[in-house]
């Protein structure tokens, strides 16, 4: 799916940008001149929360009357208090040259194992890919019921991916795996390990009221002589 999204050639500073509730971002390519732009905070969230960083996006600047660029968007950058996007590149994408790119995971299906009590560890949200622009993805579909025992696990190479998209990922990378529930004597060894005992808690309590003992004056002898 290509989607489309047009911005203003940046005019005000980035500070005074984010004030007014914009954004500053800047279009880069091997063929193309940077060119920094601004856009709508929300309307860039709306996009980012529909695309992501591995959908074509034809973009324009406005009032250009140049084709659309396709592109993807690249290194978001937040502010690390509210946590809001506040500057972000889009990268050209030339069709007919293989790229790379980025593409999430999307786990589906239920697990047996699960079923029996145990945790579903995702060892990998993402897979890094290379492809043409005509066969990117958004994500791709892991199915999770392949895991019936404690004993299986999904690997890189037991993904199947869609034509003409390859993973340079290690294929053996873990992809998913389901651990077995602790049994009681684990919750039992845990529970003895994080309590104190009452002797540690003695202890430590004899260790604070030393500590406040008045300590002897040791040149007191010599102030009598």
């Amino acid at each position: 799916m290509t989607f489309s999204f047009t911005a203003k050639k940046r005019e005000g500073k980035p500070e005074e940008l984010r004030a007014e509730g914009k954004i500053p971002g800047v279009l880069y390519g091997s063929e193309i001149e940077s060119v920094p732009f601004e856009v709508e905070r929300k309307a860039f969230e709306k996009l980012f929360n529909e695309a992501g960083e591995s959908s074509l996006i034809d973009f324009k600047i406005e009032g250009s009357n140049d084709e659309p660029t396709k592109v993807l968007i690249q290194a978001v950058q937040y502010d690390p208090v509210k946590q809001v996007p506040i500057h972000f590149d889009l990268r050209q994408i030339k069709m007919g040259v293989e790229m790379h790119a980025t593409i999430d995971i999307n786990f589906i299906g239920e697990s047996q194992a699960v079923k029996e009590g145990g945790t579903l560890n995702m060892a990998m949200d993402s897979l890094d890919i290379k492809c043409l622009p005509k066969d990117l993805v958004s994500e791709v579909d892991v199915d999770i019921s392949a895991l019936v025992t404690f004993e299986d696990a999904i690997h890189v190479k037991d993904i199947k991916l869609p034509a003409g998209i390859t993973v340079v990922e290690n294929p053996d990378n873990l992809v998913a795996k389901v651990a077995a529930p602790l049994t009681e004597d684990q919750l039992k060894a845990m529970d003895e390990v994080q309590a104190p005992s009452v002797a540690e808690i003695e202890v430590e309590g004899d260790k604070k009221s030393g500590s406040e003992e008045a300590v002897p004056d040791k040149d007191a002898d010599k102030k009598k002589e």
